[in-house]
């Protein structure tokens, strides 16, 4: 487990998953203005939302991102240099053929959409090539989730529980899925567009 970023740390991914929860608009903020233009990875994040309330997280984010933001429907493709946001109401998952589904199960840790659900979905539909990031939030979702990433030989990254706004999801994941990397979110933005880097 490291908590700085390697100068020469590189890893090989298609997708990156992130999972937020209380105080997760500004923590993702903060992650997402630094990704240029042409990013080649698929970004696929969910932050929770209470479930009553539409989200409109695609509308907020759009005008702030240099890459194209939209809100997954099911049976679209995963597109690589796109940010997907999860819809509320339903859980979101990622299927072997990297195309996205909608599931209306029980919610679970009281939220839906789960960040576990999707997490796990995308560990098995891209192996080793995920990055999944679990930052800020006041519940313990993602951290099953991010234990799969690992599990399925992917990259797993958490935000420092110290500096996140509320510490529970991150501790939560951190000590539950052993991930590579716990980072402030300035080395998580950095690593954010090293995974993006052409070689």
């Amino acid at each position: 487990m490291m908590h700085e970023l390697p100068d020469d740390f590189r890893w090989d991914a298609d997708a990156v998953v992130i999972g937020a929860s209380a105080g997760g608009i500004d923590a993702l903020l903060t992650l997402l203005e630094a990704v240029p233009a042409g990013y080649p990875l698929a970004i696929v994040a969910l932050v929770h939302v209470p479930e009553a309330r539409d989200s409109r997280l695609a509308e907020v984010f759009a005008p702030r991102l240099a890459l194209p933001v939209r809100e997954a429907a099911a049976h679209a493709p995963v597109t690589p240099g796109t940010v997907f946001f999860a819809p509320n109401g339903y859980h979101l998952l990622v299927e072997p053929d990297r195309t996205f589904s909608l599931s209306c199960d029980p919610p679970v840790l009281f939220s839906r959409p789960s960040i576990d659900v999707l997490m796990e979905s995308c560990a098995d539909a891209y192996g080793p090539r995920l990055a999944g990031l679990v930052l800020t939030g006041a519940s313990e979702d993602g951290a099953r989730g991010l234990t799969r990433i690992r599990a399925r030989g992917g990259l797993a990254a958490v935000q420092a529980p110290q500096e996140a706004l509320h510490r529970i999801m991150p501790m939560a994941a951190v000590t539950r899925a052993n991930p590579q990397l716990v980072l402030p979110l300035a080395q998580l933005a950095v690593l954010l567009q090293r995974l993006g880097a052409r070689r």
